[in-house]
């Protein structure tokens, strides 16, 4: 019994192994920091990367890091996205980036929760991970320390992510759809993949893997505040007249009478795709009222 016990917790340990990518498994490319903008806006990093409290003297849209994140498990403490060498991503390699963006990996190999929304990034593609850390390379520097994240047996949870992650971690990524038009394989790309749409509005079973056969028909709320609404068959449920209708809703929000839009999470969200290029915008719109 003993020998089995041992067998079956190396066999746990094994399974629930960081796997990072290699060096070797980044694609050849000339980082664009213009796209890296665009990028960081669909995903939204500002939301949860604001500046603590403590950084009185930085601007409010400077991703300095430090503001609580409160989830189930704990509270955390998202880091400083600037380009300072000590406290933010500075000293940090292209693939130590694209390791923590897209497997959910410190630089150290320790495992990350999914507070950070990298089973949607690990859809991203290589070239575009590496375009958001171009443009936060353009950011000026912010000193802001790491703060530990307030969760019970932290290093305990971590590795059971592990664990997590080889039983529904899909890095597959995005695939367009040759059926559709370019604006609708657009808007599936980013509303999946930087987006991450479905991490809030998509249900999860009972081991919190993403219930795949009711993507996008709402759910409980991640942070146990309410319920995140359906983004299915918007127009024929009246949410929206029709994919214009949508597209002015997340281009602008409550200044043009869409109140609904700014409600719960959905404020920062539609801020961020605010600053989007119309034609982004409009595939997003276009993707979005396809779903029946």
């Amino acid at each position: 019994v003993a020998l089995l016990a041992v067998a079956g917790a190396a066999i746990l340990w094994f399974a629930s192994a960081p796997r990072p990518l290699e060096a070797a498994n980044l694609p050849q490319h000339t980082p664009d920091a213009a796209n890296g903008k665009i990028l960081y806006n669909v995903a939204g990093c500002i939301s949860c990367h604001k500046p603590g409290p403590e950084l009185k003297d930085v601007a409010a849209d400077v991703p300095a890091g430090g503001t609580p994140f409160k989830t189930p498990v704990g509270v955390f403490y998202p880091p400083n996205l600037t380009p300072d060498t000590e406290t933010g991503i500075g000293g940090m390699s292209d693939i130590e980036f694209v390791n923590v963006v897209q497997r959910g990996l410190t630089p150290e190999g320790d495992h990350l929760t999914p507070a950070l929304p990298y089973t949607s990034y690990a859809h991203m593609r290589t070239e575009d991970v590496l375009d958001i850390k171009a443009y936060l390379n353009t950011l000026a520097p912010v000193v802001s320390p790491e703060k530990e994240a307030e969760i019970p047996a932290a290093f305990l949870l971590r590795r059971g992510v592990g664990l997590w992650k080889w039983l529904g971690l899909n890095t597959t990524p995005w695939k367009e759809d040759t059926t559709q038009t370019a604006a609708w394989n657009r808007g599936g790309y980013l509303v999946n993949g930087p987006g991450h749409c479905n991490e809030c509005h998509t249900p999860r079973n009972v081991f919190m893997l993403q219930d795949d056969g009711k993507k996008f028909s709402g759910g409980p709320h991640p942070g146990g505040e309410g319920k995140v609404p359906s983004l299915r068959d918007l127009i024929g449920r009246k949410r929206y007249k029709d994919q214009a209708d949508l597209a002015s809703a997340l281009a602008n929000g409550e200044i043009m009478g869409y109140e609904h839009i700014s409600s719960g999470g959905m404020g920062d969200v539609q801020s961020n795709l605010s600053k989007l290029p119309e034609a982004d915008v409009n595939a997003i719109a276009e993707y979005l009222v396809s779903l029946k």
